[in-house]
């Protein structure tokens, strides 16, 4: 047992520092990172799990996930926005049929699943 809670502790240590730099890098995403995090601290550490729920940043993020209530109207057309410019650039530079079919099949599948997510109620519309 010892041994699953060290994986789920690097593991989360590791996606928050991928996250972290897909604050600066537009090809990495943040979000999913930070949930990924929190999901793996809550499975392994209280202690961290707490840290990242009361982060200035990061807290936000995941109490929104896990409140259910959706997201802002912006944010997800903003994350649609720069995912999609993000994939055209990606597919420009590496020019391969068959990655460009796994990008179009990504963003599809992820803008579908965006698109029905339930919307925040007090958003600025």
């Amino acid at each position: 047992m010892q041994g699953k809670r060290i994986f789920y502790i690097v593991l989360g240590w590791l996606s928050l520092v991928t996250g972290v730099i897909g604050i600066f890098l537009p090809l990495l995403p943040t979000t999913p990172l930070v949930l990924l995090s929190a999901w793996c601290f809550s499975r392994s550490s209280t202690r961290f799990h707490n840290w990242l729920i009361n982060h200035k940043y990061f807290g936000p993020i995941i109490l929104d996930w896990q409140s259910g209530d959706g997201i802002p109207k912006k944010v997800r057309n903003r994350a649609l926005i720069v995912m999609w410019l993000g994939m055209s650039i990606s597919m420009f530079i590496v020019w391969r049929f068959w990655a460009t079919i796994g990008l179009v099949s990504i963003g599809v599948c992820v803008s579908i699943y965006m698109l029905r997510m339930p919307l925040k109620k007090d958003s600025e519309s």
